[in-house]
């Protein structure tokens, strides 16, 4: 059977014994604060397992597309490297609730896997829940006897309660589990070691396929059970597992699921894919950067599809490791020297099409952002690899600097992990410390930069008399009359002076004009910026024309300009209709236009309220429909501009002839340099798009217009419909998204309280394991709590019950480590212990810092590797 056809059975199967076929989640997380990512299948069931959502159907099943590349589940390094781990997964699920229960999944379970899948009995193992005294439950006879129906005794094994007791958190909806394994190994190794005892044993051919957990019981606050008045069936099986199985494969990545792909790659790498080369040559080599690929494209494909684009932060930072960690393979394994994993998109998408569709449809899209993300990195990927690979030969050490490490980040864009992740394969360290000093220290020279080099004017006509043509042409013949060099942040460039320019020199916020000047040899100088500098017009150029004193043909860039004279005019409308609406008061305090966006700065005191804003934006629109034509009067005496009633700003010093801009002389009126359209109709739309503070008095808004606009209405008209289907087309989707943002708030309650419940719970616990040394009740222990607070709360619970206590608490909270020292004010003062002291000397071994109270202390790092040797540390200060 293909791959399709298995998920496609085992859809078909539940079918047919009444379950509704749901569709997958999306893999990114958008309402679930605990989660970035899918990680399961019963992720999109949780809010029905807590009792916080009707059951529309009793039974369901469905594929859930899963990641596990951060937390807990963190599998990243070892993918590609084995042949079973992956960042994004398949999990197949059959769900009831409160319908059928044991005799019925159980019967289907071995049914699906026996019958129609045909699966070797003979290599099937179960487990089932075997008791546990402490918390009074049974073994699960009735799972046990079901089974007896099908499995010989043998083939039956007891589970404890790490492997087959499932629990959604400290409190909350519970019960057994029972697992199916597959015993994948030769006949010949069978029958030396028989499948049961390597049962949960990490062979990697005596794997687990599938796990059918029975919620029966319900944990309450005070640690009982309780039987639940409804109980549940939540199963999940791992596809990829399922399908090696089912096709008689020794590695997920031999089945059809990733050989399209990896055949692909093979062809196009012309590299052979060996799976059985031996480790570290360079078939090796291939076949791990083969199976990093096929993997690595389908974690970013679908999570992109699903609308994490990569990024520098949170869920995007982690979709764009997986993309630069692909890429680094494809590298330096592959010799893929140019974008490619992009090319993998449409197989997938194709391989993919009628199970989720969401990458079909957006496939062009997904690739394009891949291929950007690609080519972005690739474009110093080899300058830095070289970097790092002649850096480590002259290494003795075994450690890269952290100065160095900061270098492959500045210079050739290297997230630190990825130059961890090299380090490590040349059995390296990486000083991270150091690393983040030479970041630190970096940004202040940023901040101190800005110097600029110019160089003196080479005069080729003593002529400073500069005509502007550009308020009535965009192209105009002209000579340079002179030019200079210019170096500013280490890059080179030259400024011209033209006897004529249509090019608008930045201005008013008004950002100046870029273009080409054309020669009659033919070469092409582009104009990238225009400046003006006491009075003249200064052109930023590329490189120095050859034939520099011959006539040329300024051209200005019409496109861009039409857009910055949408938004110019598009801000005078503003600014009259802000008066209007908000008061005489309103003035300009700032302005930018550029061919993007514009942004103004107005004097108003309170926060413009989204019926102003309205209001403001439905009457520069109106004017834009009106197709108001521009009346343009130039070198008007500033007196009788002032006079006439124009708007004029404060601050803005206006020579004694001024240009007015007017668009209706009741509407808007004021002085103004700028190039703007020749009617209102121009613009098209206008859209405000943000209204924030600035200063104490001082607002700011950004609006956009013309295309920009357009696309922008078309992007949230499009999220409107999106948030509608995603919503179930509600009639009020205001009161929906309100009531998903008031259960938001109350589970972000309630697992506030579970983790400080958990904490609670970890005192007596911990209370049992402390030693006398000295005199002195001594504990240090790694504990498995989320935040500060948590450990905060415990330590004072086990300052409480236990006296003369030296404690040392350490944990990784986020992958950032952290150290809590607590001491009982008796040894503070009799014994001159000092918690700030010694967490300060504890927080060397993670390299970092802290401090706090004599009798209570903190402190963080950097290496989470170095907490094992904080807690034999800290033996240190009572022996």
């Amino acid at each position: 059977m293909t791959a399709n056809q298995i998920r496609q059975a085992f859809l078909d199967f539940f079918a047919s014994k009444g379950h509704t076929i749901v569709p997958s989640a999306p893999i990114v997380v958008k309402n679930d604060p605990t989660l970035m990512f899918t990680n399961a299948g019963m992720n999109q069931f949780k809010d029905i397992f807590l009792g916080e959502a009707p059951v529309t159907s009793p039974r369901v099943a469905d594929t859930q597309r899963c990641l596990r590349v951060s937390g807990k589940h963190n599998d990243l390094e070892e993918v590609g490297i084995d042949t079973y781990h992956h960042t994004m997964f398949e999990m197949l699920g059959n769900w009831s609730f409160g319908d059928y229960f044991k005799k019925e999944a159980i019967a289907w379970s071995w049914e699906l896997l026996t019958d129609v899948l045909k699966i070797d009995k003979s290599r099937l193992y179960v487990t089932i829940f075997e008791g546990d005294e402490k918390e009074g439950l049974p073994k699960d006879q009735e799972a046990y006897d079901f089974w007896k129906a099908f499995v010989p005794e043998d083939h039956i094994l007891l589970g404890n309660k790490k492997d087959n007791f499932w629990e959604m958190g400290e409190t909350g909806p519970c019960g057994p589990c029972s697992e199916i394994h597959y015993d994948n190994r030769s006949e010949a190794e069978r029958a030396k070691v028989p499948g049961a005892k390597l049962v949960n044993a990490d062979d990697p051919q005596v794997i687990e396929i599938w796990n059918n957990v029975f919620m029966q019981f319900n944990r309450l606050k005070n640690g009982s059970l309780q039987p639940l008045p409804a109980q549940h069936v939540d199963t999940g099986m791992g596809f990829e597992r399922l399908v090696r199985v089912i096709q008689g494969k020794f590695s997920n990545y031999d089945t059809d699921v990733f050989t399209p792909m990896i055949d692909f790659i093979s062809a196009k790498s012309g590299k052979k894919y060996n799976a059985d080369a031996v480790t570290g040559d360079a078939d090796w080599n291939a076949a791990v950067a083969m199976r990093v690929l096929a993997d690595h494209i389908r974690a970013v494909s679908f999570a992109i599809a699903d609308g994490q684009l990569p990024s520098n932060n949170k869920a995007g930072y982690v979709i764009r490791r997986i993309l630069r960690r692909a890429v680094r393979y494809q590298y330096q394994y592959l010799d893929f020297k140019e974008p490619f994993l992009n090319q993998l998109v449409p197989l997938l998408a194709e391989q993919f099409h009628g199970v989720f569709d969401e990458l079909w449809s957006q496939k062009d899209f997904v690739q394009k952002v891949i291929l950007e993300e690609e080519a972005s990195f690739l474009r110093t990927l080899e300058n830095g690899i070289n970097r790092f690979n002649n850096y480590i030969a002259d290494q003795s050490d075994k450690q890269v600097e952290g100065s160095f490490a900061f270098e492959l980040s500045d210079t050739y864009g290297f997230p630190l992990d990825l130059t961890e992740l090299m380090a490590r394969e040349k059995g390296f360290d990486v000083d991270t410390a150091g690393f983040e000093t030479a970041l630190q220290e970096q940004k202040a020279r940023s901040r101190a930069a800005g110097a600029i080099d110019t160089g003196d004017w080479v005069v080729l006509k003593d002529d400073d008399n500069v005509e502007f043509t550009g308020y009535d042409e965009t192209e105009t013949v002209a000579h340079v009359l002179k030019y200079r060099k210019v170096t500013a942040k280490g890059k080179e460039q030259y400024q011209l002076v033209l006897d004529k320019t249509p090019f608008y020199a930045e201005s008013g916020g008004q950002v100046g004009d870029t273009g080409e000047l054309i020669f009659p040899d033919g070469e092409i100088v582009n104009v990238t910026d225009t400046k003006k500098e006491n009075g003249l017009i200064v052109h930023f150029v590329d490189k120095l024309p050859a034939d520099i004193d011959d006539a040329l043909t300024a051209i200005v860039d019409q496109a861009r300009r039409n857009n910055i004279m949408n938004n110019h005019s598009a801000t005078h409308l503003l600014h009259a209709a802000m008066k209007e609406v908000l008061g005489s008061h309103v003035n300009q305090k700032g302005s930018l236009v550029n061919a993007d966006y514009l942004r103004f700065d107005f004097s108003h005191f309170a926060k413009v309220t989204d019926e102003e804003l309205a209001h403001i934006e439905a009457i520069v629109n109106e004017k834009v429909r009106e197709n108001i034509a521009l009346k343009e009067e130039r070198n008007v005496p500033y007196d009788v501009a002032i006079k006439s009633g124009v708007t004029a700003l404060f601050g803005e010093k206006y020579g004694d002839f001024v240009r007015v801009i007017t668009f209706d002389e009741k509407f808007s009126k004021e002085l103004c340099g700028g190039t703007h359209v020749k009617a209102t109709g121009a613009i098209g739309y206008f859209k405000i798009i943000s209204e924030s503070a600035v200063a104490a008095g001082v607002r700011r808004i950004e609006a956009i217009s013309g295309i920009a606009a357009e696309m922008f209405i078309n992007e949230q008209s499009k999220l409107v419909l999106q948030v509608k289907e995603l919503l179930k087309n509600p009639k009020d989707i205001t009161k929906s998204i309100e009531d998903l943002i008031a259960e938001n708030a109350r589970l972000k309650k309630e697992i506030e309280k579970s983790v400080l419940e958990k904490s609670a719970g970890l005192k007596d616990e911990l209370a049992k394991k402390v030693e006398n040394i000295n005199g002195i009740n001594f504990l240090a222990q790694q504990v498995e709590l989320p935040n500060a607070d948590a450990i905060k709360n415990l330590a004072y619970q086990l300052k409480d019950i236990v006296t003369d206590l030296f404690l040392v608490l350490t944990a990784n909270i986020d992958g950032k480590p952290s150290v809590t020292v607590m001491i009982s004010e008796n040894l503070v003062k009799d014994k001159g212990l000092n918690a700030g002291n010694i967490v300060r000397e504890l927080a060397k071994e993670i390299q970092g810092g802290g401090g706090g109270q004599p009798f209570y202390a903190t402190a963080g790092g950097k290496d989470a590797a170095g907490l094992p040797n904080v807690l034999e540390k800290a033996k240190s200060f009572v022996r």
